[in-house]
């Protein structure tokens, strides 16, 4: 073999070899036991005890037989009475990286009650989803959900907080941050929007879930078969060429019907609430791409023309809507084109709900009021996540002020039996327009309140602050009350 077509050979193994390291290679991101006291591997795949995320709630070891590694542990939340107070797991990320966050949970009887509690949760200052795994656990399943957000800052919060039909005390099983390529879901508005998984299907597959290693972001697609013929084969589909890198593995199964005739779905299975969704449908030809006769048919949701005269190739095509609306009951429907042949199919499909985020508070103050909580040695239990927002969960006593640009403007904190000291970092709390500390187990010296030129009422009486009153408290025009 001459030397130039040896070291081309060598370079094609070469690439082949590197191409399957890194298909093979797990996704980046943190996946966290919940309740758990030691890390593991699993699948090749590190979990973290989650005590680095969080620093309240309750670890608790369920005594379920033969439950997955992931499940036999939780953290579970206290209810205080019918306050709203939200519990956050603050998790480290790169500013701007997308992930998908899957959260898992398995009651196991923790609390006591026959049905697990229902119950918020949150990603940052948005409301994300209710959580009610009632349904599953009575069959015996544990139940999971799955979004997409963008990272605003170096850190997102994923906080469980009661609402008005907890009955029990809020837990979660597991935690999942995943990297997603910058292609994934590109079309929607991150800045202002997440997306929160309704469902998502492999048509026609009747296997275990379709996820890593065969989808390398660890999606989940569950099996789908409805009523309606499907067929295996095994095709050579390049998902290189799909935004959504979907896995190869859901072309080899469809669902489709042999004549040229109108095929009815009834996709995603539940009934849907007023809203609007994200819609993903894939598709791939189970043909030679050099047939003569094409596959073409249209495409509809609920009567409503999604995409005309769709061409499927045995390369395969998706087509997509950002911000479809839906309420109740969704039928596709796939009709021949006219002078079609061939009967329509479809592979997979992903629809989520399109949350509009909640925003932020102004991140100096998050930063500020993150140092105030610091410096007290038992500060309030729900002081996790966004201070203000969703604004029925923010802080314990902490006010904040209305419009698009989030700032803390009271802070009301006496009598709670606080001890530790006074940050000088509250003075970057520039609203505050009122300071309530009084009677409490405060310790050190005042700090230098001059930049709050805003503050009207401080209250600092019934502590053991030490040193002088700081003379600058004079320069603040605004207190009327001390």
């Amino acid at each position: 073999m001459p030397f130039l077509s040896l070291l081309r050979l060598l370079l094609l193994l070469l690439l082949l070899s590197l191409l399957r390291l890194s298909l093979s290679r797990p996704p980046k991101g943190v996946l966290i036991d919940c309740g758990a006291t030691a890390g593991s591997i699993i699948d090749n795949r590190e979990w973290l005890p989650d005590t680095g995320f969080i620093s309240t709630g309750t670890a608790k070891n369920l005594t379920t037989p033969d439950l997955v590694p992931i499940l036999s542990t939780v953290r579970s939340f206290p209810l205080s009475g019918k306050a709203r107070r939200k519990f956050c797991y603050d998790v480290p990320v790169y500013r701007t990286g997308k992930y998908l966050i899957r959260t898992t949970y398995f009651y196991g009887g923790i609390n006591g009650n026959d049905l697990p509690p229902v119950f918020d949760q949150i990603v940052d200052g948005t409301v994300w989803s209710v959580v009610n795994t009632t349904e599953d656990y009575l069959g015996g399943m544990s139940s999971y959900y799955e979004g997409v957000f963008v990272a605003a800052g170096k850190t997102i919060s994923v906080c469980l907080a009661a609402n008005g039909y907890t009955d029990s005390d809020p837990f979660i099983s597991a935690l999942e941050f995943v990297l997603l390529g910058n292609s994934l879901y590109n079309s929607t508005d991150f800045k202002s929007y997440g997306l929160s998984l309704v469902a998502r299907h492999s048509f026609g597959y009747n296997g275990e879930i379709i996820r890593y290693p065969d989808d390398q972001f660890d999606r989940y697609w569950e099996p789908f078969g409805d009523d309606i013929p499907t067929v295996a084969s095994v095709r050579n589909v390049s998902v290189s060429g799909f935004w959504n890198l979907p896995p190869s593995k859901i072309f080899q199964t469809e669902l489709t019907v042999g004549q040229p005739e109108l095929m009815e779905i009834q996709w995603p299975p539940a009934s849907l609430p007023n809203s609007t969704y994200f819609i993903a449908l894939y598709f791939a030809d189970d043909r030679d791409s050099s047939s003569e006769f094409p596959r073409v048919f249209n495409v509809s949701i609920n009567g409503v023309p999604y995409f005309h005269n769709l061409n499927v190739l045995r390369a395969g095509v998706s087509v997509f809507a950002n911000l479809w609306p839906l309420s109740g009951p969704t039928k596709i429907t796939l009709s021949p084109a006219a002078g079609s042949t061939l009967g329509p199919l479809i592979n997979a499909g992903e629809v989520f709900n399109v949350l509009l985020l909640g925003g932020r508070t102004v991140t100096r103050d998050v930063i500020a009021l993150e140092k105030v909580k610091k410096s007290f040695q038992n500060p309030p239990l729900d002081w996790n996540g966004d201070p203000c927002l969703p604004r029925q969960y923010s802080w314990t006593r902490v006010t904040c002020s209305e419009g698009s640009r989030i700032r803390v403007i009271a802070l009301n904190l006496s009598s709670m039996g606080l001890s530790g000291s006074l940050s000088p970092s509250i003075a970057n709390l520039t609203a505050l327009t009122e300071i309530g500390l009084g009677n409490n187990n405060l310790s050190g010296s005042l700090p230098d309140l001059s930049p709050l030129q805003r503050l009207e009422i401080l209250h600092l009486e019934g502590n053991e602050l030490s040193g002088e009153i700081p003379p600058s408290l004079g320069n603040i025009d605004s207190l009327r009350e001390m």
